[in-house]
């Protein structure tokens, strides 16, 4: 499977702070952004990712996360001259892509609880069998994102790109997981009315062809966007409550990779090193002496 991070956009809604850098690069308590994504896609096995973002904030990403080698992956990189749809991430990567499946995140998401892990693990399979799967969170205005509605068999009845009421339905978290062939669907899709293509069209064709799976996530997940001042400071305060609490970090891409044996002591010793002076650095030390 192949992984994708769009990290493109201006972050309109957080200048002046994104004058001069990339939202998915601002930080969230003690890392950046995008490794909160990078993460997800990590915990579902996915070791090819490609990163989607603008000519001018790609070589800040190129920066910090490399070829991907440090932690284990492959991390190629890719242009969104403008942001024109969700969707446009599987035209723009079907090079990449090339026939497999693919699972796309957005590079302001941030999902963190119980069973999350194994959800991930459970639409990566399914997707690989072909089927598109993606996921459903309880959130207390669904109006300011795509929204699904469930049949009384539980099944997805109806998909909403912000609908103006959305009685009964829940929202649609930006992780998203295809079968072989997405891009040639992608290409299907028609620009909306704000003249982009809409991931919600998109998944309502595998909708209307019962080829859409949806993952209920319960109240053990908590899932963050992190597009205004007031969600950025909501997510930082999370991430440093848990990591304070239980003395774990959230979003430590070298220790997952080392957890999923994809990179030995010696590696994990080295990212060590680079960070030395942080809190990130001693984490890392502290694994090394306890593997």
């Amino acid at each position: 499977m192949r992984g994708i991070i769009l990290a493109g956009g201006r972050g309109t809604r957080l200048a002046p702070m994104t004058a001069v850098t990339s939202k998915q690069l601002l930080p969230i308590y003690d890392k950046p952004m995008a490794y909160y994504p990078l993460s997800v896609l990590m915990l579902a096995g996915v070791r090819d990712i490609l990163l989607i973002s603008t000519p001018e904030d790609l070589p800040g990403f190129r920066r910090l996360l490399g070829d991907g080698s440090g932690f284990g992956c492959r991390v190629v990189y890719a242009e969104q001259p403008s942001p024109d749809g969700l969707a446009q991430a599987f035209i723009i990567g079907d090079p990449f892509i090339g026939g497999e499946s693919c699972v796309l995140i957005l590079g302001d998401n941030l999902f963190y609880g119980g069973g999350f892990h194994a959800a991930v693990r459970r639409a990566s399979a399914l997707a690989e069998e072909g089927s598109a799967v993606i996921f459903a969170y309880r959130v207390k205005d669904p109006t300011r994102y795509g929204v699904v509605r469930f049949d009384g068999s539980g099944a997805p009845a109806s998909l909403e790109e912000k609908p103006a009421r959305a009685d009964n339905a829940f929202a649609i978290p930006g992780l998203y997981f295809y079968g072989p062939g997405v891009a040639e669907e992608a290409r299907a899709v028609k620009p909306s009315p704000r003249g982009e293509l809409e991931i919600t069209d998109l998944n309502r064709r595998y909708l209307e062809r019962g080829r859409l799976l949806v993952e209920r996530l319960g109240r053990g997940v908590a899932w963050l966007d992190t597009g205004t001042p007031e969600s950025l400071h909501d997510a930082a305060a999370f991430v440093q409550s848990i990591q304070d609490r239980q003395g774990l970090m959230i979003a430590c891409i070298e220790e997952i990779a080392f957890d999923n044996g994809w990179i030995g002591r010696e590696e994990l010793a080295i990212a060590a090193e680079r960070s030395k002076e942080s809190a990130y650095g001693r984490y890392l030390r502290e694994l090394t002496q306890r593997a």
